[in-house]
């Protein structure tokens, strides 16, 4: 309840300090009333307590924003919009963000989809095998190495969309380290379980789906998560380049134009965008693995 009442005291400043009603209502009132139901809701003691330091961390950045982007003195009005004209533009420009992200989400889920499709059953087959292991290593390491940005001018010239470049960009990004990772989850299932499963004589797409498949699931994932922040990376560098639509494209559009209240839109609603496919895909890897929660 400290806190709370800290968070409380910030609004107020920042309320007084902004002089604009409806924006200190969203920021200085709405975030602690959300904050609060949220902490009312949450069962765990440490769940309450994140939420509440998550409300006054951002309360104190918005207070610390406003102050400094209303002094002019201190920053350059150009550069550093203040968080009332970035909040109006925000929702002002939200109908086209929307359709920037649904096209920018489509070049990531096709590549995206296709790294797991093409990562995971490789690697369960390289890493099963000893010798295409040994024959695969190195070429993996030095591949994997290589910034998938590199291709993308042979990517843009042979393919022949900017779109297929794009996704063929991001599934070298995102490709690697589930491939490395599914190599190494095989390699470290317990040898006497792999001893077992090849005592009940199953076949080769048996023993992968239901052996192999199942005990490096936990390294799979890890290497699908990291996967996953390459490739949202590697589509918006591929967007700052050649796209003409797109989240990347937005900003480096209005940057050429030195509207920046636009640009740190966009990076905002980009950062809301990142954070809520990170929040599903984190659910989604809690599922695959409740495994592991009814063991505990």
């Amino acid at each position: 309840m400290k806190i709370l009442l800290v968070i409380e005291l910030i609004a107020l400043t920042a309320a007084a300090a902004w002089k604009h009603d409806w924006f200190a209502l969203a920021a200085g009132v709405l975030i602690p009333a959300v904050a609060l139901v949220r902490v009312l809701l949450a069962w765990k003691k440490e769940r309450r307590t994140a939420i509440v330091d998550v409300a006054v961390v951002l309360e104190s950045f918005l207070l610390l924003w406003q102050l400094t982007t209303s002094n002019r003195t201190l920053l350059d009005p150009v550069l550093f919009p203040t968080p009332e004209a970035v909040l109006r533009l925000f929702f002002r420009e939200l109908k086209d963000m929307l359709h920037g992200m649904f096209s920018s989400l489509y070049l990531l889920g096709v590549a995206y989809a296709l790294s797991l499709a093409t990562a995971i059953p490789g690697g369960l087959v390289v890493g099963s095998s000893p010798r295409l292991r040994n024959a695969a290593e190195p070429f993996s390491k030095v591949l994997s190495a290589i910034p998938p940005i590199v291709y993308i001018p042979y990517a843009i010239a042979l393919l022949p969309s900017f779109k297929a470049a794009s996704i063929f960009v991001i599934w070298s990004g995102a490709f690697w380290p589930v491939f490395v990772s599914t190599i190494a989850g095989v390699v470290n299932i317990p040898e006497t379980l792999l001893d077992s499963a090849r005592m009940l004589h199953l076949g080769k797409r048996t023993f992968i789906l239901r052996v192999l498949l199942p005990g490096a699931m936990p390294s799979i994932l890890t290497g699908a998560s990291l996967g996953l922040v390459f490739s949202f990376l590697l589509l918006t560098a591929a967007e700052l380049i050649g796209a003409t639509e797109g989240l990347g494209w937005y900003v480096k559009n209005f940057s050429d134009f030195a509207d920046y209240a636009r640009v740190v839109v966009g990076i905002i609603f980009i950062g809301i965008v990142i954070t809520a496919v990170s929040a599903a895909f984190k659910r989604i890897e809690k599922r695959i693995l409740r495994y592991k929660e009814a063991v505990q």
